[in-house]
């Protein structure tokens, strides 16, 4: 009998994977690359379940983004670091060697099966929200299905916007999109906290017309763009708010739609 019961949940428990590579952009947030599994699969703007060892043997487990592309045959993930939070605190101490545990179910609304066709795509992201996106624009399906792919992230000091620069600067050189990405991606990056080319909230800058215009690119609308949302809970709702007053249509997995908005966070 409890060999049954073991059979039954030992497929679904976490693999131990290996840290490869650490880095720390500020003492807040770092970027990480552990082992991939070969049977490991997922889709590009999908989270997993990762984790550590708890102080009582039980693995404190929380959904991350793989910052990736899904072809890579590494993991990728960018984290904050937050004082207190039960896994973030010890996972910001992690270096290469130590191990990770791996979640089996990747899952998440980040993904182009959850759009509608479109012209131009927006992912509109705060702080570690950018993680989905730094699988998605580097995704060969990405620059098939739209014109102008468009990365907003929006962080309170310059130093937190490090990370999305260094992505985009790897883009001429990526193995898959380095020739097609330069001529169709933007990075557009805002400050609220410090002087910058950009600077104020993301939905500031859609209520105003200001990113339009920066851009060059007409308002919000539904038949042509398509917009993807990662970031604080304040952030979610103000956007989706703005997405839905532009006329855009929430969607998912099971309906795509115009615009998706992911809500797992890590703590």
């Amino acid at each position: 009998m409890s060999q049954a019961v073991e059979a039954k949940v030992n497929p679904n428990a976490p693999t131990e994977e290996e840290v490869l590579s650490v880095k720390h952009y500020t003492d807040r947030l770092f970027k990480f690359r552990i082992t991939r599994p070969s049977a490991f699969r997922f889709r590009s703007g999908e989270f997993v379940m990762i984790g550590l060892p708890g102080p009582k043997g039980k693995p404190i487990m929380r959904a991350y983004s793989v910052a990736s592309p899904s072809w890579d045959d590494t993991l990728e993930f960018f984290s904050i670091k937050v004082p207190d939070g039960p896994l973030t605190s010890m996972l910001g101490d992690i270096k290469p060697g130590d191990k990770v545990l791996l979640g089996k179910k990747p899952t998440g609304t980040l993904v182009h099966d959850a759009l509608l066709p479109g012209k131009r795509l927006y992912m509109f992201s705060t702080g570690t929200g950018i993680a989905p996106f730094a699988s998605v624009m580097r995704d060969p399906e990405t620059y098939e299905r739209f014109e102008q792919v468009i990365l907003t992230h929006t962080c309170r000091e310059v130093a937190e916007l490090e990370y999305g620069k260094e992505l985009t600067e790897g883009l001429k050189d990526d193995p898959l999109v380095g020739e097609i990405a330069p001529q169709k991606f933007v990075h557009y990056g805002s400050c609220t906290r410090e002087d910058y080319p950009f600077k104020g909230r993301i939905t500031d800058l859609i209520t105003s017309g200001k990113l339009f215009e920066d851009l060059g690119v007409p308002p919000l609308n539904p038949e042509e763009d398509r917009v993807m949302i990662c970031g604080s809970m304040d952030m979610l709702k103000d956007t989706k708010e703005l997405c839905e007053k532009a006329g855009l249509v929430e969607g998912s997995n099971a309906t795509p739609a115009t615009y998706v908005v992911e809500r797992a966070f890590v703590g």
